[in-house]
């Protein structure tokens, strides 16, 4: 066997291996980044086990030349993304960051980081052929960026999704603005101030990752994309629909329904972090424990929350909704910048104090409270002529023009399902028959449907009202 054959023969065991045990210890190959073609799939492997794949530089320069290898290969039909251990990816190494920003003669290194690694997120959301990314494990900040503009976003029970960066004195990322802007209702301004996790089957079912499948059943599933024959994105869905896991009897529904997600759609609609809190208050006094419970929860989150960020994350996500990715992109590259500049003294007390020293309790934000962050605060880190000097954006040349479609493959939104019910007459039992004709029987499409119904409509009979309260 050629010196290449036994590389790629060493990741493939390694790869398999990592999906069938939850052991974090380094793989016999000591790159950040594997690479492997397998029959119709080229795969990079991120190989930073112990330290969750947290993303480097140095990891985002491997990628940058083999994905545009790979985007010009007629052999090449479907490249995939996963990662070794218990994460996909689990974000940026911020800390190295960090140390970089705090020194002049260094601090273009951070710059370069941020632009680097939004340079990837718009190359594979452009690529040119079929992007799969199995979300088997921690999948964050960083590590969201490379999988949410999948259109083929596999989740698994081990799947731990989330945006933390207000946690850290930071603020989404990674193209945040555009995609939790356009995710059902609310959802996206909650997991952008709060830094909350999704685990599992619900971030499958809230739109985050397009199918569910068993953790175990990873491997296999590779191997069967691998066996495809000129594969369309048609074939590629079928093949991921056919792992399906379905949901077990005992198996919990996702904390984000009914009443709760009721209360959240509504607290979370508002343009201004003393809105949102305001209504969150009135709600921890509401008559359903559950909400008044989980309404006081979110209060403490946001309390543990840097106020800066908070009010620069709710303004970056109401400015990405009018934004294409690029454009997203391009503005938090100047919230990065910015941050690395000194704009907020919280990027350098909230790492220090959650990733370096690892302390319990509140950080030392600067501002303390939420009053104390002035819009001349906010303003340093969108403004156009600002101080600070912020990189253009410039994805390269071999990136397709016409992006594929993150949602194409997802379950139904809630603005679709909603436009088959307003002004007309449909039943509940069409309206059912409609979504899963559609959506070609995709596992999931009933059951969303079912909630959306429950929670947003009237049912009379077997006859669906639009409930606009």
């Amino acid at each position: 066997m050629s010196r290449n054959g036994v590389s790629a023969a060493l990741a493939r065991t390694s790869a398999v291996a990592a999906h069938m045990s939850t052991n974090t210890q380094a793989t016999p190959l000591e790159q950040p980044v594997l690479f492997e073609s397998n029959g119709a799939t080229r795969t990079y492997t991120l190989n930073r086990a112990s330290k969750l794949n947290a993303l480097t530089s140095d990891m985002l320069k491997l990628m940058r030349p083999q994905l545009e290898q790979w985007s010009k290969s007629d052999l090449c039909k479907i490249i995939v993304g996963t990662g070794i251990g218990r994460a996909f990816c689990a974000g940026g190494d911020v800390a190295t960051v960090l140390q970089h920003s705090l020194h002049d003669d260094t601090r273009s290194k951070a710059i370069e980081f941020f632009k680097d690694e939004f340079e990837m997120n718009y190359i594979l959301s452009a690529l040119p052929k079929p992007y799969v990314t199995i979300l088997d494990g921690i999948t964050m900040g960083g590590g969201v960026g490379l999988a949410i503009s999948a259109p083929f976003r596999v989740a698994t029970e081990k799947s731990l999704f989330a945006m933390p960066e207000t946690k850290i004195g930071y603020c989404p990322d990674v193209g945040a603005s555009f995609f939790l802007s356009r995710i059902d209702g609310e959802i996206g301004t909650y997991l952008a101030l709060t830094s909350e996790t999704l685990a599992g089957r619900e971030v499958f079912e809230l739109g985050l990752a397009t199918h569910f499948v068993s953790s175990r059943t990873v491997p296999n599933l590779l191997a069967c994309l691998s066996d495809l024959e000129d594969p369309t994105p048609a074939m590629i869905d079928r093949t991921i629909e056919e792992y399906h896991s379905t949901r077990l009897a005992d198996e919990p529904v996702g904390k984000l329904t009914g009443r709760k997600r009721q209360a959240l759609d509504m607290a979370f609609r508002h343009d201004t972090v003393e809105e949102i809190v305001d209504d969150l208050t009135k709600l921890a006094s509401n008559s359903d424990d559950s909400v008044a419970k989980w309404a006081s929860e979110t209060l403490d989150t946001l309390h543990m929350r840097s106020p800066t960020s908070l009010k620069v994350a709710l303004e970056a996500v109401r400015r990405g909704k009018k934004m294409t990715l690029l454009q997203a992109l391009q503005m938090e590259m100047g919230i990065a910048t910015a941050y690395c500049s000194g704009a907020s003294p919280d990027f350098n007390a909230g790492i220090t104090a959650v990733l370096v020293a690892k302390t319990k309790g509140r950080p030392a934000w600067s501002p303390d409270q939420l009053h104390e962050v002035s819009d001349t605060i906010v303003r340093r880190f969108f403004e156009n002529e600002s101080d600070y000097l912020v990189p253009t954006l410039t994805p390269p040349e071999f990136v397709s023009n016409n992006k594929q479609n993150p949602m194409k493959f997802a379950l139904p939104s809630e603005d679709g399902i909603l436009q088959m019910v307003k002004n007309r007459t449909i039943t509940l039992s069409d309206l059912l028959a409609h979504f899963d004709n559609l959506y070609s029987s995709k596992h999931g499409v009933v059951e969303k449907v079912e909630e959306v119904v429950k929670r947003r409509c009237d049912v009379i009979g077997n006859q669906v009202n639009w409930n606009s309260q």
